[in-house]
């Protein structure tokens, strides 16, 4: 058995601790390009629609941490539809998660999703998308929702 150079083996370890580092630091700083290019733009032209037909809708963003949208009530001030992107703990690259919370009515208890934001989509893909691939995202979880508890038979 050979000898073990075990101090070539801390100085590999303290370069990879570095290069990860490095790794989150490029992921949170490409998260946040993604909400200020993409998501805000996507966010804010959904608000614009939505102001048409009377439905109040925010957005908050955490930064390097995750960016909401929601959606409350027509003609109400209580949350309807919370649609959250987030970026992971110690991410090393753009695969964000999804979180849905919604409720059929203001009295009524959210019911949460959590999954993969865009599943398939390549992390290298995420800030090459268009705002309005966003916007349909959000529809497409927003109407699904709003048809299902108009449908429920609860």
């Amino acid at each position: 058995m050979g000898k073990i150079d075990w101090k070539k083996e801390l100085e590999n370890h303290f370069e990879n601790v570095k290069v990860i580092a490095q790794c989150q630091a490029e992921t949170v700083a490409q998260f946040d390009q993604f909400c200020e290019f993409i998501a805000e733009p996507a966010f804010e032209s959904l608000t614009e629609e939505l102001d048409r037909r009377r439905i109040r809708s925010a957005h908050q963003k955490i930064a390097g941490r995750s960016i909401r949208f929601t959606i409350l009530f027509p003609g109400s001030k209580d949350d309807q539809f919370h649609y959250r992107i987030s970026l992971p703990k110690n991410s090393v690259e753009l695969r964000l998660k999804l979180q849905i919370k919604a409720r059929p009515s203001p009295k009524a208890d959210y019911e949460t999703t959590d999954g993969d934001f865009m599943p398939g989509l390549f992390p290298f893909k995420v800030l090459r998308m268009d705002k309005d691939e966003v916007v349909a995202d959000v529809v497409k979880h927003y109407t699904g929702f709003c048809y299902k508890a108009l449908t429920s038979p609860d």
